[in-house]
């Protein structure tokens, strides 16, 4: 056989390695190769690799001393108990690059890389590099009694498990955490102490116990009455004191009135009733078509009690629709209203006409595309940002703008409210984000660093933190009393379009322009897991389910996905996969996925029995 047949010998006499038998057979027959040669098969191991890697001959020579470099700066800047058994890597890892470097015919490269380098490494080390030096392309290589010990065998180092669980952790984000405009975070700036915690629930055992049980049985008196399993009650259960959630008047935060104590405690009784999500049991999702609207819809929310949903269009309007059978009630005129006594009860109710109602609601005002609407978590009023640099306040009482927030000069690209009310944040255009109150028309805080726009926002749990994603391709975490920047995350290749908090408050997932999916421990700032996306399509809705096991995803490719978040808060899954494969990832996170006709998902929402809700608009036939 002539020296084409040679790669084919040493694919032959690799799938022997590996004992893949049946392989090896079907390819002997193909190639025809003779049993002379098969039987004297035996390639020196650091020629099979010269074979093998011959299609790499054009990868980046720069790459390796890039490398290497930043591997000796890792260990550097390591803690002193673990900075020597991690130098130990710093001669091998030479050596293979070294090596690399001549086999792909780099020898340029590979002498600068070992005048740079090997001066560096360790004094008992310099005899061999002697030796190694006189190695100056690929075919000097089979001839050189130590360069092929060193291409044919494994160099052995013992680790320390601490010291080989940093190692690992560092191999996975170093890729994760690039991208950034300015490259990656320094350790400094995330060394700030988060409380992601949760806040301690208000007392509610003033509030009368549940009559559900009551009218049932009146419904049904014909029927004999079944033993109930006695239940906890949820009112009287303490919670547990959470070492890393902030003290409850840290930021100050309104006293819940009376009918928002009723809905609080409404909601904790749905809590009670809630279907607990996993791998065998995934939630059911109900989706929400907006038909005839073409381009015109921007954006949609659902409010907490999955009772409205408000919907932003590009002509400046926006439109609430009930998603039960109550419909929506208009006020009464004010000539009427003089007549009822504001000290009453039910005032609010009083105010309402019994003639006015509809099951959808339009309101009017912007001047240019709404790009953002908010229910504020006592479904009592809503919020909106738009093109026109301004933020309204709209009344679900009166059906009007209460309130113009004007402090943009840029169009607003998003706004939220905090989970307990009350305050609300927005950024924009402009670079700048900004805590905003509903008792003051100007900023409490604003927030700055980011080099460009503020694409999303987003309140942490405990309402101490806004997170903040932009197109400078970075996350940012900041503290809501000092108005500081406590975490900066790297690691998007692309922008943030969407957050989303946990259940528990301590982790952050964020979806990017090209699909994929970041999840952020704000204990460290440093990355969890990296989702790769399935395309490129931008991910423009996250939400958890109520109980933090599931993760839902929605992109413009009209996919609704279901991640196991679960095994991605797993804090081992990266030191045992160390930098894997991404695709293994996916399959092992990625537990079922939806699609729709052509119907970009707009919203995403958990309702509080963990039924999923989702929001699109259909785009016509594809």
């Amino acid at each position: 056989m002539g020296d084409k047949s040679t790669p084919l010998l040493a694919v032959l006499q690799l799938l022997r390695k590996y004992n893949l038998k049946g392989t090896e057979d079907i390819l002997r027959k193909e190639a025809n190769l003779g049993d002379v040669e098969y039987e004297n098969l035996d390639l020196p191991e650091v020629e099979l690799a010269s074979i093998l890697t011959a299609h790499h001959t054009e990868s980046d020579p720069y790459s390796y001393e890039f490398a290497y470099d930043s591997l000796k700066k890792f260990v550097e800047s390591s803690l002193d108990i673990y900075k020597y058994e991690l130098s130990t890597l710093l001669y091998p890892v030479f050596v293979h690059m070294y090596l690399i470097l001549i086999l792909y015919d780099h020898t340029e490269h590979a002498s600068k890389f070992l005048d740079k380098f090997g001066p560096e490494q360790e004094e008992y080390y310099q005899e061999d590099l002697n030796r190694l030096c006189a190695v100056k392309n690929k075919d000097q290589v089979k001839g050189n009694e130590l360069a092929e010990i060193y291409s044919s065998n494994k160099f052995q180092v013992q680790l320390s498990r601490d010291a080989s669980t940093q190692l690992k952790r560092t191999q996975a984000q170093v890729k994760s955490t690039l991208g950034g405009l300015l490259g990656e975070a320094s350790r400094n700036e995330n060394r700030t102490k988060v409380y992601y915690g949760l806040l301690k629930e208000p007392d509610l055992q003033i509030l009368p116990a549940p009559i559900e049980d009551e009218e049932e049985a009146e419904e049904t008196p014909d029927k004999p009455k079944k033993k109930k399993a006695k239940k906890d009650n949820i009112f009287m259960k303490k919670p547990k004191s959470d070492p890393n959630a902030p003290p409850n008047d840290r930021i100050p935060l309104p006293d819940l009135k009376e009918n928002d104590k009723i809905e609080k405690s409404k909601a904790l009784r749905e809590a009670a009733k809630r279907v607990q999500l996993g791998p065998e049991c995934l939630p059911s999702i109900c989706f929400y078509t907006l038909m005839n609207s073409g381009q015109t819809a921007i954006c949609a929310d659902i409010c907490d009690d999955s009772t409205l949903l408000a919907v932003g269009f590009n002509n400046s309007s926006i439109k609430v629709w009930t998603l039960t059978t109550i419909r929506l009630r208009g006020m009464k005129s004010a000539d009427k209203l003089q007549d009822i006594d504001r000290e009453a009860g039910d005032v609010l109710v009083r105010m309402m006409e019994e003639k006015d109602r509809d099951t959808c609601r339009t309101l009017f005002g912007h001047s240019g595309p709404v790009y953002k609407v908010a229910f504020d978590p006592f479904k009592t009023m809503l919020l909106s940002c738009s093109e026109d640099s301004t933020i309204r306040l709209w009344s679900l009482q009166c059906w009007t703008c209460i309130v113009v927030y004007r402090g943009h000069v840029w169009p607003v690209w998003d706004a939220r409210w905090s989970p307990h009310g009350h305050y609300f944040a927005s950024g924009g255009h402009d670079r700048i984000a900004r805590l905003w109150a509903t008792d003051h028309h100007h900023p409490l805080r604003i927030f700055a660093g980011h080099l460009s726009d503020v694409d999303c926002i987003q309140f942490h749990p405990n309402s101490n933190y806004i997170a903040t994603g932009s197109s400078d391709r970075t996350v940012r975490l900041w503290d809501c009393l000092t108005g500081s920047q406590v975490r900066i995350m790297t690691g998007h290749k692309s922008t943030p379009f969407t957050l989303a908090f946990s259940a528990c408050g301590r982790w952050l997932a964020s979806g990017g322009g090209t699909g994929e999916i970041q999840v952020w421990d704000l204990s460290s700032g440093l990355p969890t897991a990296a989702i790769p996306p399935a395309n490129d399509s931008p991910i423009h809705a996250l939400a958890f389910s109520r109980d933090g096991t599931i993760l839902a995803s929605g992109s413009l490719d009209s996919t609704v996905k279901l991640w196991d978040f679960a095994v991605i808060s797993d804090e081992s899954l990266n030191e045992e996969n160390g930098n894997g494969a991404t695709a293994q990832k996916e399959d092992k996170f990625l537990l079922r996925s939806y699609a729709t006709k052509n119907s970009p998902i707009k919203s995403l929402h958990f309702t509080r029995r963990n039924l999923l809700l989702a929001v699109g608009s259909y785009e016509g036939s594809l």
